[in-house]
């Protein structure tokens, strides 16, 4: 299929001209002309900005944008925020590390992990689909909506965190304001730019890592003097490296999900590398630094008596607030630009789960993007609120658990682009992607991850579980699980393609 003909059967289809398909949101453009005279409220919203494209793919004329450095300050501002600056203090806190464990294996294994979400979101200029539609190709369209709703919970897990950190931050330095309220205030302030779309999260991208540079420099400047590595009270154990290690992988691989959701509207054209590097950049630049912050405070706080009292062992915030104590006013200010940090990281996880609402139920599609942004709030306020109670139990049973099932997704979507379809975007039958019978029936796929999880549960390390190995070796779940899954999918997938052809 050429270029041309293929773009053409997309735009026909984003139109609403193919009967087939016809069931099926039309494009923006489109959408908007459709419902002004039936939804006035929709048309209002629409020329205020705020997106309403979901699940569809966007064509090649639609994907303009030519400013690629955005991509750089995107990560760099989404992780910039007191939940990485938490990841970090888990090697000392949970695991016993000190300080120059904690920073070789969040050096070493963000290098790694980072460069999985890069390379995917070379994708999305090239095929214009977000990451769970693409999913389609390996999972096949059924096979993709339990994967969507793994992906939902992951994603409304991370959102939950962020708004527990940001609210407990916001408590401690306002008076009579509780984690209740500051978690509402986040949330709300997060529902606002992802209402908005992808325009909204550039533009925050683009200026918002500047105070929040700003904020963190100014902690590590005011507490600095406490810095120190001591020798940990038992000696460091391989277990305890490879679980911190396995924390951090469900910190980092689970940008792979999403990762084509922001980069769609990028030209298509543009070179892979071009791409990979500003992700690349912006990834580890902000996770390695905030996590390694993170750990030194934590180190720290064991010898200051002040700050291990405010911080009782789960409150973030109010270690923050202890740090910054001895700079009175401009230190309370800091503290506000640290808990309302987490705000570019909720949006784009809304903007994602707006998305994926829609890939779970099909038929979702019909409904416009934004509405899904206004429930998956209130949902992520529900959840925080008495979640903020268990942080650590929280946020340390939700990295390990979604570092293995997002492991076998990357397996299977690498070795489906890779090797199955030559690294080639015009392997892909752009017009399939919402018809069950043109798309793999999955079973592959699906087989792969269930099969390989036999194994990948012995060697799980959680608060709940430790698996008969994971008590020998530490948590290498994540690692069985990438491994494993794409071993199995070649022969699986040889298979399937070859009785279906699909």
């Amino acid at each position: 299929m050429t270029s041309a003909a293929r773009e053409l059967i997309v735009h026909d289809h984003e139109k609403g001209l193919d009967d087939e398909k016809a069931s099926v949101r039309p494009s923006i453009t489109s959408v908007g002309e459709t419902t002004a005279a039936s939804n006035p409220w929709t048309t209002r919203l629409l020329k205020a900005g705020v997106e309403e494209r979901g699940t569809e793919p966007v064509p090649e004329a639609r994907r303009t944008d030519t400013q690629f450095f955005k991509l750089f300050f995107l990560f760099l501002t989404w992780n910039l925020n007191i939940l990485t600056f938490t990841a970090g203090t888990i090697g000392p806190v949970v695991f016993g590390l000190g300080l120059g464990d904690s920073c070789l294996v969040i050096i070493f294994f963000d290098a790694l992990f980072c460069s999985l979400a890069s390379y995917i979101c070379t994708w999305g200029p090239k095929l214009g689909m977000r990451t769970m539609i693409l999913a389609r190709y390996s999972f096949g369209y059924y096979g993709t909506i339990p994967l969507a709703l793994l992906n939902l919970l992951t994603m409304m897990g991370f959102s939950v965190l962020c708004a527990i950190v940001g609210g407990q931050a916001l408590a401690s330095v306002t008076e009579g304001l509780t984690w209740t309220v500051g978690i509402v205030v986040i949330a709300s302030i997060a529902l606002l730019v992802s209402f908005c779309g992808v325009n909204a999260l550039n533009w925050l991208g683009l200026v918002g890592w500047v105070p929040l540079l700003t904020a963190f420099a100014v902690v590590a400047g005011v507490g600095g003097k406490h810095f120190s590595d001591p020798p940990p009270v038992e000696p460091v154990t391989a277990p305890a490296l490879l679980s911190f290690a396995a924390t951090l992988a469900g910190f980092s691989i689970t940008f792979c999900p999403l990762a084509t959701d922001i980069s769609v509207y990028y030209r298509h054209d543009v070179s892979g590398w071009r791409v990979f590097m500003y992700v690349y950049a912006g990834l580890l630049t902000s996770l390695a630094s905030i996590q390694i912050l993170g750990a030194a405070t934590a180190v720290a706080a064991m010898n200051v008596p002040e700050w291990e009292r405010r911080y009782g062992g789960e409150d973030v915030g109010a270690l923050l607030a202890a740090v910054l104590e001895p700079v009175n006013g401009f230190g309370k200010f800091i503290s506000v630009l640290l808990a309302l940090s987490v705000t570019p990281n909720i949006s784009a996880t809304a903007y994602s789960i707006t998305v994926i609402w829609q890939a779970c139920v099909p038929r979702f599609s019909a409904i416009p993007r934004y509405v899904f942004a206004i429930v998956s709030t209130g949902i992520v306020i529900g959840l925080a609120i008495p979640g903020a109670t268990r942080f650590y139990d929280t946020l340390t049973n939700l990295l390990g658990l979604v570092g293995y099932w997002a492991a076998a997704f990357i397996a299977i979507v690498l070795i489906e682009h890779l090797h199955f379809r030559k690294n080639d975007p015009y392997n892909y039958d752009g017009a399939a992607w919402n018809v069950p019978n043109k798309l793999p029936l999955g079973i592959a796929a699906v087989a792969a991850v269930v099969c390989s999880f036999g194994l990948v549960v012995p060697c799980m390390n959680q608060t709940w579980y430790t698996g008969p190995i994971a008590k020998m070796t530490g948590d290498i779940g994540f690692e069985i699980a990438i491994v494993l899954t794409g071993m199995l999918y070649f022969p699986f997938r040889s298979v399937e393609k070859r009785f279906t052809g699909l």
